[in-house]
C-alpha cells in the first residue's frame, strides 16, 4: 500500500495542492496534525482535507486550541494571533470535523501515528536523540511517525547497543526501514530546516520503505494572504525560508 503521509499544513492550501499534486495515486493519506494556524487559508486546508478519499487524520495542537480544548494563552504571541483569527473566520462544519480527529495516538498496521510523541501527543517536540529515546518505550510498532517539529528526519534505536541517532533526511532518497524508528514527514505548510519546499513523505506498506520528498510551490502568493488578512510579517518571512 502506498501512503501520503503529511503533516502541519498549517492554513497554507497552495503548498497543501502542491504536495497533493506532485505525491500522485496513492491509496491512502495519514494526516499527522496541525491542519490550522499561522498561515491564511483555515476553511480551505480544512475543506481540502476533508474531500481526500480513505484519509486517517490526527489532532494536533493548534487544531485542539482553534476548537477551544487548549487555551490560547498557552501559544507564544505570533501563533495565539493567528488562532484568534482562526477562530473568527474557519466555519461550523470545519470544525466539527476537527472535533472528530483522535488525539491519542493511533495504530495502523506497523506504524504508530502521533502528532507531538507517543508520550505527549499534543505538546512534546522530538527534538534530539535524548526525546526520542524517552518516547522509544512509549510505542510498541516497529515505527512511529511523528510531526509537530516541522523538520524531515529520523531517530533510529540500535537494539544491539542501545544507541539513539538522529538523521536530517534527504529528499527523494528512499530508506528501507527497519525496527526500531521515529519518522517525521516534515511540514508542508511551514517547514523549519532551511529549505521553504514544502515536506511530505511516502510509506510502502508492503516494501518497507520512507521516501522523504520535497515539492516547491508559490511561496510569495501564500505571503501576500497573510500580509491582506492581517497576520504577523514573521509568518510570512519564515515560509520563504524555512525557519
Amino acid at each position: 500500500m502506498r501512503v501520503l503521509v503529511i503533516s502541519d499544513v498549517h492554513a497554507n492550501y497552495t503548498a497543501l495542492e502542491a504536495v497533493l499534486k506532485d505525491a500522485g495515486q496513492v491509496d491512502e493519506t495519514w494526516c499527522l496534525g496541525d491542519l490550522v494556524g499561522y498561515g491564511p487559508d483555515p476553511n480551505a486546508v480544512v475543506e481540502e482535507i476533508r474531500e481526500i478519499p480513505n484519509l486517517v487524520c490526527i489532532l494536533g495542537n493548534h487544531d485542539a486550541a482553534v476548537m477551544g480544548r487548549i487555551p490560547l494563552e498557552t501559544f507564544n504571541g505570533d501563533a495565539r494571533r493567528s488562532l484568534a483569527y482562526h477562530e473568527k473566520v474557519i466555519n461550523a462544519s470545519n470544525v466539527d470535523f476537527i472535533r472528530t480527529l483522535p488525539a491519542n495516538p493511533l495504530v495502523r498496521g506497523q506504524a504508530t501515528l502521533v502528532h507531538g510523541s507517543p508520550r505527549d501527543p499534543l505538546w512534546e517536540y522530538i527534538l534530539n536523540a535524548l526525546s526520542a529515546r524517552l518516547n522509544f518505550e512509549h510505542f510498541e510498532t516497529p515505527w512511529c511517525l511523528v510531526g509537530h517539529t516541522h523538520i524531515q528526519c529520523m531517530f533510529t534505536l540500535n537494539t544491539k547497543t542501545d544507541r539513539v541517532t538522529m538523521d536530517q533526511t534527504k529528499p527523494d532518497i528512499t530508506i528501507e526501514l527497519s525496527p526500531k524508528l521515529i519518522l517525521n514527514p516534515g511540514s508542508v505548510g511551514q517547514p523549519r530546516d532551511r529549505d521553504p519546499r514544502a515536506a511530505y513523505a511516502i510509506y510502502d506498506t508492503e516494501a518497507r520503505t520512507w521516501t522523504p520528498r520535497r515539492v516547491e510551490y508559490n511561496i510569495a502568493e501564500v505571503q501576500e494572504r497573510i500580509r491582506a488578512v492581517g497576520l504577523p510579517e514573521k509568518h510570512a518571512i519564515r515560509i520563504a525560508e524555512g525557519w
